[in-house]
């Protein structure tokens, strides 16, 4: 039957979940950023924007440049905003980082009967660091930025994961803790979903909002 004028095409049960990896799986501790900047004379986010807002960083996350030249530029732009030596902050935020549980054992249990993926804008450590933690196993493909030359939120890092899945746009959900990540997603056909573990932490909520309930298989994933 063709469809009504004016009413929007019914989108696809869902058939994937896409989670970002930093933010999302694991805790980015805003926190103690803000309270090692404010311990340290700094402006507020100084310690996000000195190591991931910068064009070293794009470079980076692309799987270009080396690592320690990127780390070193960092602190010394954040010296520079200090206006004289400092410990590694980079290097404390970075350790205080955890993972967050309840997520991952949400990507456990939502397979079999839904595929999953990590989409990640990293460097080129993060494959090992999944293996080093041992959650690699819970995730049908890792899409890493600095493996592929791309980034989010450039459309095609979106419809290479869920090609990696083997499903269509449409039929994939992704996660992530920055707005500009989620739109962009959306722009490309998938649902997307915002989350920040210190505002929402129930992420098993919002999944289930769009149908995507542990143990309760969609009736047929979209492939491409």
């Amino acid at each position: 039957m063709p469809q009504a004028a004016g009413l929007s095409p019914v989108a696809p049960p869902v058939g994937g979940v896409i989670f970002d990896f930093g933010g999302v799986l694991a805790d980015m501790r805003w926190d103690v950023a803000a309270q090692l900047e404010a311990a340290h004379g700094l402006p507020r986010h100084s310690l996000l924007e000195t190591l991931y807002r910068t064009e070293l960083w794009r470079e980076i996350e692309r799987g270009r440049g080396e690592l320690a030249a990127w780390r070193a530029d960092a602190h010394r732009l954040l010296e520079a905003r200090a206006g004289g030596p400092l410990p590694a902050l980079h290097d404390a935020w970075l350790a205080a980082r955890q993972l967050i549980r309840p997520n991952l054992a949400l990507a456990r249990r939502l397979r079999p009967a839904y595929r999953t993926a990590i989409l990640s804008n990293a460097d080129l450590t993060l494959r090992g660091r999944l293996r080093e933690l041992a959650i690699d196993h819970l995730f049908d493909t890792v899409v890493s930025s600095a493996e592929e030359g791309l980034a989010k939120p450039e459309p095609a890092i979106y419809r290479l994961a869920a090609e990696r899945l083997g499903l269509d746009v449409t039929a994939c959900v992704f996660i992530d803790d920055h707005e500009d990540n989620v739109r962009a997603a959306e722009a490309v056909g998938m649902r997307g979903v915002l989350y920040r573990v210190d505002r929402d932490p129930d992420l098993a909520a919002r999944l289930a909002a769009l149908g995507v309930v542990p143990g309760q298989p969609p009736p047929a994933a979209s492939r491409p």
